[in-house]
């Protein structure tokens, strides 16, 4: 999983260029930082959700085929009963 990072000592000047204290902007910085630890990329709930499908997307392929063998059969029954 890739993090999203950002100059936290550009952003703490900032902040303490509009006037909060140093310690008030290292507090809000490092809470900043704290909570994109959590955040997770496109890329990565994409391949969670491929990973995820696979098992399904597989029984989906192996229903169509019986339904098309099952319809296959009911068909050439029913063309043998009345023609």
């Amino acid at each position: 999983m890739s993090a999203v990072t950002f100059d936290t000592l550009e952003l703490t000047d900032l902040l303490r260029t509009s006037g909060i204290e140093q310690k008030q902007a290292e507090a809000i910085v490092k809470t900043i930082a704290k909570a994109q630890d959590g955040l997770v990329t496109k890329e990565y709930l994409d391949y969670k959700f491929e990973k995820e499908l696979a098992p399904i997307r597989t029984d989906l392929v192996l229903l169509k085929w019986m339904m098309g063998l099952l319809l296959g059969g009911v068909l050439s029954i029913v063309v043998k009963t009345y023609f």
